[in-house]
């Protein structure tokens, strides 16, 4: 268990001591918040849906969390490039420990920026309709960050070079995101659209998120369903993700 800490205090401190990668990892939240939510908010008003920069300030916090935890994966890549990986791996702690301290680290992580965002909504104007309810939003947000730093552990314990790693996220981070219904609402979609955005996991988590702030969901699934799909999909990234680390080569 003192390995799993070490390895969690260790991305802490990676993260508190670039302080330029916190800036940088707000902007892209900051532009679809800021200039989608005022943006389009005319628009979404006219369609009868209320306030679009309510609707959207879940999904951007789920977006953010989604892109710094699943990119906690590449740093797997660097510590495995720079030879500090080697340096782990070589230590008599069960590799099972190392995993789970590296993903904890990144869900961790994840979960501030989450926070930050969540934190730059409210200044913006974001206003949750229940702030007994904040806490369940926290319960997702802390899923959401395990489900895909789990994620992002499997996929950098496969890969070999960054140049692999930014292919797959590319064409894996992008459409989990815009299919996660984070930006526009799920109901009424064409069937093999809905059938997408059923088989991604981020979007029962923004679901939650947008249940328990705005006390209403725009998408057809059930709150249980959405607790009980992000704890199913945990509990197979994290089996994964561990396979997958116990069998890395340096």
């Amino acid at each position: 268990m003192k390995a799993i800490y070490i390895l969690w205090l260790r991305e802490l401190k990676r993260y508190v001591r670039s302080r330029a990668q916190v800036v940088a990892s707000l902007a892209q939240p900051m532009l679809y918040l800021l200039v989608l939510g005022f943006g389009l908010g005319p628009v979404f008003q006219r369609a009868g849906q209320g306030s679009y920069f309510q609707f959207v300030a879940p999904g951007v916090i789920g977006m953010a969390i989604l892109f710094s935890s699943i990119f906690s994966g590449m740093g797997l890549l660097w510590d495995r490039q720079f030879g500090f990986l080697k340096e782990t791996l070589v230590a008599p702690v069960p590799r099972l420990q190392i995993m789970a301290g590296r993903t904890m680290g990144g869900a961790t992580v994840a979960l501030i920026q989450g926070l930050l965002v969540m934190v730059v909504c409210f200044i913006a104007g974001f206003r949750p309709a229940h702030l007994v309810l904040i806490p369940l939003a926290l319960g997702f947000m802390v899923l959401i960050a395990t489900v895909f730093a789990a994620l992002g552990v499997a996929i950098g314990s496969t890969l070999q070079d960054m140049q692999g790693f930014q292919l797959i996220m590319n064409f894996l981070v992008m459409p989990i995101f815009f299919l996660s219904g984070a930006l526009f609402p799920l109901k009424g979609l064409p069937k093999a659209l809905g059938v997408a955005t059923a088989a991604d996991p981020l979007s029962y988590g923004i679901d939650g998120m947008r249940m328990a702030l705005l006390g209403r969901h725009w998408a057809s699934f059930d709150p249980r369903i959405d607790l009980g799909v992000l704890l199913v999909a945990a509990t197979v990234l994290l089996v994964l993700g561990a396979q997958r680390f116990a069998k890395i080569e340096i």
